[in-house]
């Protein structure tokens, strides 16, 4: 819909003059003698293409009409923050609109229309305008061209010039028609320059269809075709409308029906030129197809300087996800290396893109700053090949994986990523998976939980898990690695029990695969043994940390980061045990030990530090482990800096303590603080903010106010089950803690109604002897018992 129709020119044959660049040879033939002014009015000057079939009214229309009735020419582009520019977006069907509805409805006197492909294309158009309307008869185009502009500036009667697919601003220096209370101009473009606004010219947005549009396109196209094989087609196209009127040509003239094409666009192996008509059957006076309409930008793209980047950065993005990429991932060092160029040079082949309307280039949005259509993406691919598209894809996942953040604290930004990783997984195919497995993949799903969506890591890993194994094998290491990463996630996602059967089944298939003393066997003992323990098999995750030690420390040796990790954790669950003093006096020894080793700034002693005092906290020396706290503090904001989420987790534990040492109201005023640092850092939806909430609901309880914990409670408990699912373990401790509440106000019954529907959902996540189950049976006896 934005292919042109050549002008026709009118007037007598005569000399040829050529005029300042020539495109595709234009000639003005001059007429042979004078011509008597106009006498007829209104005249119309050169041939406005005719409507698409079913052409689609666009709510566009409205804002050309404001802009041009308000005496300001209106240069139609694409549509900010939807690829701006962008050829087949149909630009020049909206002027036609314009320009015929405007003529047909008497308003106009004169109607210019010129196909401004080039300067000499202008300047020969408005000589035969100047021709027709008597306004000059000689033999020189230049000079009809200014005698046009000048008269134009004079005439009272009203009139519109429209200057269809301007080149470039370069093309209409000097000859923008002049601005007057009775003239109208318009141009379309897919430029964005500077130098096309100002001086009372603007940007009318154009983008592509809304669903709405597309759907009435596709209806009046096709008949009655179903809503969701409609909204699917025009989704597959990016509501391009030169897109959907030659896909629909296609499908009528191969006999398809909306389904069978979109099978056939789905399969990777056909290019985008064989899903279109051939040439000679392009519908609606379309003069090349999709992939062809953006050929010249491309080679514009290809002269620009940077010489010869732009398409290179194009080539990039043509794999990565259309709705937005941040630009440092085109900035990042493996960038850089593969193209040989500093980062500024990347920004400016970014903007030659943008220019030439191939990308948006949208720097106010700093995560998604970079959008390209589907189809641009899917026609560079076209011209890529197998392995220079290999080449492209690692690229990007190197890129990608080299800006990932070292911390769940920018989700948005997170959220980006791992959209761009998925876009890359479908374009890279089988490039992303050999010899190994990109570790951007893994990355990606542990994003996800990290910042708490933990059911969508879960889904992620299931389908890697179901990749890895179709491509690699069932017994490649990496497909181990990427079930136990499943096993993780299944059973932060609240599915404890199914952890523990996958980390057994992998475990098993790495002693057999790998052998019994390789690291990531190692490892899954490790993850198993925790597992247990939170299943509630306190004895069975102590039994094999006690062995794992020892087999750990006999492979990698007892200073290993992987020994000293083996180490803390079988502190731990030796204090879970019930053997407080054998955790203190564990710890204190992996502590020193950690020290030695890595230095006292390293982040594992601090966290080995906080985890000391935690369980001599628990022996009963509160005082003591608050001042280690506040010491571990000092040094966490020295190290880490105030705003790693490590030490956000130390400030909440201090917090607890200094309410058990010193009184309720401190542990609430420190909360409240830690809590609008957690917002800010983390994000309102992050598990560990959640977590925060619990405590302040606690410790606002412990205060007195019992009416405003369960308040609390009850709003944290929405957005928990909202944001990581009814039967994750934190909601349902939540609900456990929100039923002591309402009792410790004074309503037994609603505490007792809460915990009679809390149990089964304990014993179904937990299991019949988890310690959760048991305490949850001891508070509805306890409750019971208030009751009688």
């Amino acid at each position: 819909m934005d292919d042109r129709t050549a002008n026709t020119t009118a007037g007598h044959v005569g000399a040829q003059v050529n005029a300042r660049d020539v495109h595709g040879g234009v000639h003005f033939h001059a007429p042979a003698g004078p011509q008597a002014p106009v006498e007829r009015w209104p005249v119309r000057v050169g041939v406005v293409p005719r409507r698409a079939g079913f052409f689609q009214p666009r709510a566009v229309l409205a804002e050309l009409v404001a802009a041009v009735s308000g005496g300001e020419a209106a240069v139609l582009t694409g549509e900010a923050r939807v690829l701006s520019g962008l050829g087949g977006v149909g630009k020049t069907q909206l002027a036609a609109d314009y320009a015929e509805r405007a003529w047909r409805a008497g308003e106009l006197d004169l109607l210019v229309w010129v196909a401004a492909g080039s300067a000499s294309a202008i300047v020969a158009a408005y000589a035969t305008a100047a021709d027709r309307l008597g306004w000059y008869s000689g033999d020189q185009p230049e000079l009809g061209a200014r005698r046009f502009l000048e008269r134009l500036a004079e005439l009272d009667r009203r009139w519109l010039v429209v200057l269809d697919d301007l080149r470039g601003p370069e093309e209409v220096r000097d000859l923008w028609p002049p601005l007057t209370g009775t003239g109208r101009v318009v141009a379309t473009t897919r430029r964005r320059d500077a130098a096309l606004t100002g001086d009372r010219r603007r940007l009318v947005e154009v983008g592509v269809f809304s669903p709405a549009e597309s759907l009435a396109y596709l209806r009046a196209r096709l008949g009655d075709v179903p809503e969701r094989d409609a909204a699917g087609l025009a989704d597959d196209l990016g509501h391009l409308p030169l897109a959907l009127s030659q896909a629909t040509a296609y499908l009528l003239d191969e006999g398809l029906d909306v389904a069978a094409y979109r099978a056939r666009f789905a399969e990777r192996r056909r290019t985008l030129d064989e899903l279109l008509p051939e040439p000679d059957a392009l519908p609606d006076d379309h003069r090349s197809t999709v992939s062809a309409t953006w050929s010249l930008s491309v080679e514009l793209a290809e002269r620009a300087r940077p010489r010869g980047l732009a398409p290179r950065v194009l080539d990039l993005a043509s794999v990565l996800d259309p709705h937005g990429v941040p630009e440092e991932v085109f900035t990042a060092q493996p960038v850089l290396d593969a193209l040989e160029v500093d980062a500024d040079q990347v920004r400016s082949a970014l903007r030659v893109l943008h220019r030439l309307g191939l990308v948006t280039h949208d720097t106010t949005d700093p995560h998604r700053s970079v959008r390209v259509h589907a189809l641009v993406q899917r026609a560079t691919r076209d011209e890529l090949g197998d392995p220079a598209l290999g080449a492209v894809a690692r690229t990007a996942a190197d890129a990608l994986l080299d800006v990932w953040p070292p911390h769940a604290h920018d989700l948005p930004l997170a959220q980006a990523l791992y959209d761009n990783v998925e876009a890359l997984a479908q374009h890279g195919g089988i490039h992303l998976w050999t010899p190994r497995a990109h570790p951007v993949l893994a990355d990606a799903g542990t994003s996800l939980g990290e910042h708490g969506l933990v059911d969508r890591a879960r889904e992620h890993f299931e389908r890697l898990a179901e990749r890895s194994a179709a491509v690699l094998g069932a017994d490649h290491h990496d497909h181990l690695l990427t079930r136990g990463n499943l096993a993780r996630w299944r059973g932060e996602s609240g599915d404890v029990a199914g952890a523990v059967a996958e980390w057994e089944a992998v475990l098993a298939d790495g002693v057999r695969v790998l052998g019994a003393d390789h690291p990531d066997v190692l490892r899954t003992r490790n993850n198993l043994a925790r597992w247990r323990g939170q299943s509630g098999d306190v004895a069975g995750a102590l039994a094999e940390f006690e062995a794992l030690s020892t087999d750990v420390v006999r492979v990698l040796g007892a200073e290993d980061l992987g020994a000293l990790a083996v180490r803390d954790n079988l502190a731990r669950w030796r204090g879970e045990s019930g053997d407080v003093v054998g955790a203190v006096a564990e710890y204190e020894a992996v502590l020193a030990d950690a020290v030695r080793v890595l230095g006292a700034d390293h982040p594992t002693v601090l966290r080995t530090r906080g985890n000391l005092a935690q369980w001599r906290g628990k022996s009963g020396d509160v005082v003591g482990a608050l001042v280690k706290y506040e010491e571990l503090l000092a040094d966490g904001i020295r190290v880490l800096g105030a705003d790693h989420p490590d030490v956000l987790t130390i400030r909440g534990v201090l917090a607890d303590l200094r309410g058990w040492s010193e009184n309720a109201a401190v542990a609430v005023a420190e909360l409240a603080e830690l809590l609008a640092d957690g917002v800010r850092v983390l994000g309102a939806e992050h598990p560990d903010v959640l977590s925060m909430r619990g405590s302040a609901a606690q410790w606002r309880g412990r205060s007195g106010d019992a009416a405003g914990a369960v308040a609390e409670y009850e709003a944290l408990l929405a957005d928990e089950i909202r944001v990581l699912g009814a039967d994750h373990p934190s909601v349902l401790v939540t609900r456990g803690n929100l039923t002591q509440w309402h009792g410790m106000r004074g309503d037994v019954t609603a505490a007792i109604d809460g915990i009679e529907a809390l149990l089964p959902d304990v014993v179904r996540v937990f299991g019949p002897d988890h310690p959760h189950t048991a305490t949850t049976r001891d508070n509805l006896d306890f409750w019971r018992e208030k009751r009688s």
